[in-house]
């Protein structure tokens, strides 16, 4: 029954929106099914740029659609506000872990960064901790969500925000059907969606 007067309390600006998507939004029904934690294709499109369509084959042999982006129009984790934020560059507690610490439980790693609101309106964000795992005994996807935190920021205010990855986070189901953390080269985000924000590279050793 009060549907009507939230949606006009945020037309007119007398509420800040702070919700996120919980899936991608395509640019066309072609693209289905999309979603952010897909697994690595064999022939990456990287450094092609992608919002143009192939003019020879070494744009056109790559996984891509020939006549669209591969990229969601609004991704996972993608939501709009009357104000800006901004995300300082990543701090990592270390650059280095070791696997067989980890499964028995040790310090874990601690990744982060500062928000400002950069805008001119008082507002929420929710800010959003991402990390990719390359060289483990099965794929892995190439960002998966293991965190966010919702913070209120005054204009100009900025907080710090801090996450942790520890057994529970990097932990999978390796080929032998184990649940365990395993050596690999990791990357971790943070941002306000699935596609943006600073990041970071680190090291699980044996």
């Amino acid at each position: 029954m009060q549907a009507g007067p939230a949606l006009e309390r945020v037309l007119f600006g007398d509420v800040n929106p702070s919700g996120k998507l919980t899936v991608s939004f395509p640019r066309s029904v072609g693209q289905e099914p999309l979603h952010y934690d897909v697994l690595n294709t064999g022939r990456p499109a990287d450094g092609v740029d992608l919002t143009q369509p192939p003019t020879n084959n070494h744009e056109k042999y790559h996984a891509r659609y020939v006549d669209e982006q591969n990229s969601a129009l609004f991704p996972f984790g993608y939501g709009l506000s009357y104000t800006t934020f901004s995300y300082s560059p990543l701090k990592l507690s270390k650059t280095q872990l070791s696997a067989d610490a980890l499964n028995h439980q040790s310090e874990p790693l601690h990744v982060s960064t500062t928000v400002t609101n950069s805008g001119t309106r008082a507002g929420d964000e929710i800010v959003e901790l991402y990390f990719r795992l390359r060289g483990t005994s099965v794929a892995r996807p190439v960002r998966e969500l293991k965190g966010f935190r919702k913070i209120a920021l005054a204009p100009g205010e900025s907080q710090g925000v801090d996450f942790t990855l520890g057994r529970n986070e990097l932990a999978f189901w390796n080929i032998d059907m184990q649940d365990v953390v395993e050596p690999a080269n990791a990357t971790v985000w943070i941002g306000p969606n699935s596609s943006e924000g600073p990041s970071l590279d680190f090291v699980i050793a044996k």
